[in-house]
């Protein structure tokens, strides 16, 4: 049996009954470890808080393994009980919809435990789930690589009225270009992009592209540590925003349509 396991967004505890016992009845246990990452992180010495709580321990999948040797994970499940274990919701990345169909082909039984995810957490911010557009990603930008597809669906969502959430990039465990080319593998340390660095990019693409989609003065919601003890809600312009000292990462940014109405967190 294959279990997938939300751990929703703040620490250890935010696991629900139905997925500790999942894991407590598993043989091996595997957390993903590139697409997000809950607050309270990993110990310097591999022993975390997770595998105090199962009293187990727990793997560390990261992109390479979920992504090009699932067949390791896969082949534990054919044979007991594994949980693979994600930060906020399942289904929050296409790599563990991936995992699921490669699964059910292999007649690998499933079963999926839900839990809380960035994309109805933001709820908290005030402003209504029902009126959020399409979610875009926000990569970061390099010398030779500054991609702006996510303008065209952000300029969408506001001509239909409606806010958009833009999730910032996470970079864990990205080989370098100069060591793709040598053939070793060689990575770069983790980077986790701000709101002020996505700000930043937005306004270049902006004052690039000159369609007026959105500008300094636009409102947007800052959401730092989502579903953490310490959380971070700041609401202010774009301009505003950039100033502000949003601390440790995740961070997330909403861009708001309308006046800001209805938003419980004002600078």
């Amino acid at each position: 049996m294959l279990y997938i396991v939300g751990l929703g967004l703040g620490d250890e505890k935010d696991i629900t009954l139905r997925g500790l016992e999942a894991v407590k009845k598993c043989d091996q246990i595997f957390i993903e470890a590139y697409t997000s990452l809950l607050s309270f992180g990993l110990s310097s010495d591999g022993l975390s808080t997770l595998e105090n709580l199962y009293g187990k321990p727990v793997t560390l999948a990261d992109r390479e393994t979920v992504e090009e040797k699932a067949d390791q994970i896969l082949s534990a499940a054919a044979a007991s009980d594994v949980a693979f274990l994600v930060v906020g919701d399942p289904f929050g990345a296409t790599t563990h919809t991936d995992l699921v169909v490669r699964a059910k082909k292999l007649g690998i039984d499933v079963k999926v435990v839900h839990n809380a995810s960035v994309m109805n957490a933001v709820g908290i911010c005030g402003l209504q789930l029902y009126h959020y557009g399409e979610t875009v990603s926000i990569p970061f930008f390099t010398e030779t690589w500054r991609p702006d597809s996510f303008y065209e669906k952000i300029q969408k969502n506001r001509g239909l009225g409606l806010h958009t959430l833009c999730l910032l990039d996470i970079r864990v465990k990205e080989p370098t270009l100069e060591s793709l080319c040598r053939g070793r593998k060689q990575y770069e340390p983790p980077r986790y992009m701000s709101i002020n660095t996505a700000i930043e990019q937005l306004l270049e693409v902006e004052d690039n592209r000159g369609e007026s989609a959105y500008d300094e003065n636009t409102m947007c919601v800052g959401l730092a540590r989502l579903g953490s003890e310490d959380q971070k809600i700041v609401s202010g312009t774009m301009k505003e925003l950039q100033s502000v000292d949003f601390g440790a990462p995740l961070h997330c940014l909403v861009i708001v349509q309308l006046y800001l109405k209805y938003c419980v967190y004002c600078l």
